[in-house]
């Protein structure tokens, strides 16, 4: 009997000592973080003017923790794909229209696009870029600065003192002009999204937010080889000024008239150099500027409305969102004479002309046209 007692009451152990065992593996399962449930976090995506998300697409979506996101951003026609901002940390290639995001918490990101510049003004000449990739050109041509007829597949198009520079669809650059400074050896340049033309110099965006240059250095206009997480680059008579993924500014080269002090602006979305001031455009579309103000250049404090600026010589140029346009500074060869235009969409400033791109295509010019760079009437961009 006491037998089988014992018995039963070692089977009766046994069965409780194998519940506690099963009870204490599963506790710990959870209790240890080896199970967890999945963590639902919201990706909200956002994009400016130019272009959509396709995928996943726009507004908020919902993920698990971990989960690897597929992103493609699209430009509309006349822009291009600069960058993702906002909560960026775990997008693989901030630069890519095309690429992933790990979700590891809220997000918030934004796809910037920037227009594609269809219209640049120099010292003497003035480039246009048509719809089908070629260009026209009109002005001077002593140093060959007009003689992109044979350019096509071009995305984009700046204007230097003497030369021109033009971006290709396979994001590789070329130039033409005056060379005595090296600014038109850019054949060995790749993977460019942004080009901009200085005074004596050329400065190119790369797709991963650095930045190269070459030609005139003797201000240091050049020395951008350590700006990273760039979005947008803009050249001057003899500096360089870029717009930072974060709205912020940074600027080198010539800083005699204080040109360079944009260390402290904050929410800008356009830079712009002249000859000796910079410009920035800001998100709510006001404006500011620093550096030379001798002809009132940067006297732009009571703008509103601004959706684009350029910066000439001694003068500054904004387009405003009612398609009018608006400009301070020298006057002395009406290249501020701009007051009765309407229905523009991109302007460009050269060293004393202006020129605006009508929504139809055609072209409008104001200031020196001692060159014919201001003969532009019969110009069809469309």
């Amino acid at each position: 009997m006491k037998t089988m007692i014992s018995l039963r009451k070692h089977r009766y152990v046994a069965r409780i000592s194998i519940l506690l065992v099963t009870l204490a593996f599963i506790g710990g399962t959870v209790g240890c973080g080896q199970y967890t449930a999945p963590v639902p976090y919201t990706l909200a995506i956002a994009s400016t003017a130019g272009g959509l998300v396709n995928a996943p697409g726009g507004g908020n979506h919902t993920y698990n923790n971990g989960t690897v996101v597929d992103l493609t951003a699209t430009p509309t026609n006349g822009y291009l794909f600069a960058a993702w901002t906002g909560d960026v940390d775990t997008i693989d290639n901030v630069s890519a229209a095309t690429t992933t995001i790990t979700m590891d918490g809220n997000c918030s990101i934004t796809a910037n696009f920037v227009k594609r510049y269809g219209l640049a003004a120099g010292e003497r000449h003035t480039v246009g870029l048509k719809t089908s990739g070629t260009l026209v050109a009109m002005g001077d041509i002593l140093y060959g600065q007009c003689d992109v007829s044979g350019w096509t597949h071009v995305l984009q198009v700046a204007a230097g003192k003497y030369h021109t520079v033009g971006l290709e669809s396979d994001v590789t650059v070329v130039a033409t002009g005056m060379n005595w400074d090296g600014q038109c050896n850019v054949g060995s340049w790749t993977d460019i999204i942004q080009v901009a033309a200085g005074g004596l110099y050329t400065v190119g965006l790369k797709s991963g937010g650095s930045v190269v240059a070459v030609g005139d250095n003797t201000s240091g206009q050049c020395d951008v080889g350590n700006w990273t997480r760039i979005l947008q680059v803009a050249a001057g008579k003899g500096h360089t000024a870029a717009l930072k993924l974060d709205d912020t500014v940074v600027a080198v080269g010539d800083n005699t008239s204080g040109q360079c002090d944009v260390g402290n602006w904050t929410g800008i979305m356009q830079v712009a150099a002249g000859g000796g001031h910079t410009v920035g455009l800001k998100i709510d579309g006001s404006v500011v500027a620093v550096g030379d103000n001798t002809s009132g250049q940067c006297d732009v404090g009571g703008w509103a409305n601004i959706t684009q600026v350029a910066a000439g010589g001694l003068y500054t140029v904004g387009l405003k969102s009612d398609g009018t346009v608006v400009a301070v500074g020298s006057n002395a060869l009406g290249q501020c004479n701009v007051l009765g235009w309407t229905d523009i969409v991109y302007v460009a400033a050269g060293s004393f002309h202006t020129v605006g791109l009508k929504s139809n295509g055609t072209v409008v010019a104001a200031g020196w046209n001692l060159y014919g760079q201001c003969e532009v009437g019969g110009w069809d961009l469309g």
